[in-house]
């Protein structure tokens, strides 16, 4: 049942290029960073991930990205990260952008062994009904587009079927964790770790508290031990270590 490694890279070893990944985070919030530069270190490439975003500021998925180690992202939006635009637009990624409550229902749902689900966001948009650009040819057209999806009426509201999403591995951050897998998140960190986590085959946790079993009450457990593989306890610097996208001042 004790589910440490010691360290991020041991825990990432067996990560194999091409592999498909879900990876926590909001923005630089709860982003698992000790265990995606364990992964860039690794050389592995060919990367399918899927996480909100693709990292921003030269962190979290970032450096894979600059890496050109990631082959398909699928995410709820850009943001701020220019390079993630630039390999967009110049054909050199594919990316499917999905409405962010959607993405979020998809990944609780392949976690939850949900293979599909109706909802009505999308509807009447490209969306459900296809031409999403997916990938770009490098010259301003489309060379891969998003195909239709199936759209269908409950009580004469149309509602388009989404399918859960699964993923070989899954790399999440927690405030706290033991030994056995169970995780405590903070604050906006709880949004997608514990969903990506649930929708990994094989899940490591990088913890900043590791504690024995029993100390985290079971009523405060946001995510169970069985969705977890792989514990790995970072370091107080590593823990520390957490960037501000954005400060806002007064005068």
């Amino acid at each position: 049942m004790d589910k440490v490694v010691d360290t991020a890279a041991e825990a990432v070893a067996d990560v194999p290029d091409g592999a498909s990944l879900a990876v926590g985070g909001f923005g630089l919030s709860g982003v698992p960073n000790a265990l995606i530069t364990a992964l860039h270190e690794r050389g592995t490439t060919g990367l399918s991930v899927v996480s909100n975003n693709c990292g921003a500021l030269g962190t979290g998925l970032a450096v894979l990205l600059a890496a050109r180690r990631v082959a398909r992202v699928t995410a709820s939006y850009i943001g701020a990260n220019k390079e993630f635009e630039r390999q967009y637009l110049a054909g050199d990624l594919e990316v499917e952008l999905i409405p962010q409550g959607t993405l979020a229902e998809r990944l609780r749902a392949g976690g939850c062994g949900i293979p599909a689900f109706y909802t009505p966001a999308g509807v009447g948009t490209q969306v459900a009904e296809g031409g999403l650009p997916w990938r770009y040819d490098g010259r301003g057209g489309v060379a891969v587009a998003s195909p239709p999806k199936e759209v269908r009426e409950f009580d004469g509201v149309p509602y388009v079927l989404e399918h859960g999403i699964r993923t070989d591995f899954a790399l999440v951050r927690a405030a706290r964790g033991d030994r056995h897998g169970n995780l405590v998140f903070a604050k906006a960190s709880r949004n997608f770790n514990p969903l990506a986590a649930m929708a990994g085959r094989v899940t490591v946790a990088e913890v900043e508290e590791l504690v024995e079993p029993g100390a985290i009450d079971p009523d405060a457990v946001h995510l169970p031990g069985i969705f977890v593989r792989r514990v790995v306890p970072l370091s107080p610097a590593e823990a520390a270590d957490k960037r501000v996208e954005k400060r806002t001042v007064s005068a």
